[in-house]
């Protein structure tokens, strides 16, 4: 009787220990090892082909080009007739419109172009698209609490992540598929008494210098799941 009784103790305890969630470092490595088996990402040099659809609005066509070991990052956007581009190499910034560099001040401030837009533009593109590998960054505050959520009827683990002030005032939700550990949606809220904020469904995988990229990002802001749009990637 007695044996009986330590061996269900025993088997009580190993089920605990397999129901229990890994710390937030423990399952943002698990996420990495999904996205970015080889270490890929901090010596990434490569191209990304954007479409991104709004509803009632024209298709942004971009072509990006990042590469990190010589601090080079270049966007080509085009819609309807306007065409941008931003190129940042280094400290180095050039902008050009429908294939020109020569613009006066009016022309930029009508288009809003300008080197701050270049440097967010870079910004976007290499979080969104270095995630998760970008949670590695300095000032990036990785909660060591993992939750169990359903979410639009799946069920995930989620990490929650803050930043220092000079980095990102936001709070952000990253929500990791348990069996496998693909980053299926993240979420964030400038102030989340409020809902405010969006939340990012992504879907596919595009397989870019052997790093899994979600090939569907769909926006929707939280308050009330309206669509805003959605980003599609492709490679050349």
């Amino acid at each position: 009787m007695f044996k009986h009784f330590i061996l269900f103790i025993l088997l009580v305890s190993f089920s605990i220990l397999l129901g229990q969630s890994p710390t937030g470092k423990q399952l943002l490595d698990n996420a990495i090892a999904y996205h970015d088996p080889y270490n890929n990402w901090n010596t990434f040099k490569g191209a990304l082909f954007i479409t991104m659809e709004i509803p009632e609005k024209p298709n942004r066509d971009s072509e990006i080009v990042i590469n990190l070991p010589n601090e080079y990052f270049y966007v080509k956007a085009i819609r309807d007739t306007l065409i941008t581009e931003y190129i940042i190499s280094k400290d180095e910034c050039d902008i050009k419109l429908n294939g020109k560099s020569d613009l006066s001040d009016k022309i930029k401030n009508t288009h809003k172009l300008s080197c701050e837009s270049a440097n967010m533009y870079k910004n976007y593109y290499t979080y969104l698209y270095g995630l998760p590998m970008k949670l590695k960054d300095p000032g990036t505050h990785v909660h060591d609490e993992v939750v169990h959520k359903n979410f639009h009827g799946k069920d995930y683990l989620v990490l929650k992540v803050t930043y220092d002030e000079a980095v990102g005032g936001d709070t952000w939700y990253f929500y990791f598929n348990p069996e496998t550990y693909a980053m299926e949606v993240y979420q964030f809220f400038r102030n989340e008494t409020e809902n405010d904020g969006e939340y990012i469904l992504l879907s596919g995988d595009e397989i870019i210098n052997n790093i899994k990229m979600p090939k569907n990002r769909a926006w929707y802001y939280n308050k009330n799941d309206k669509l805003l749009g959605t980003d599609i990637l492709r490679k050349q």
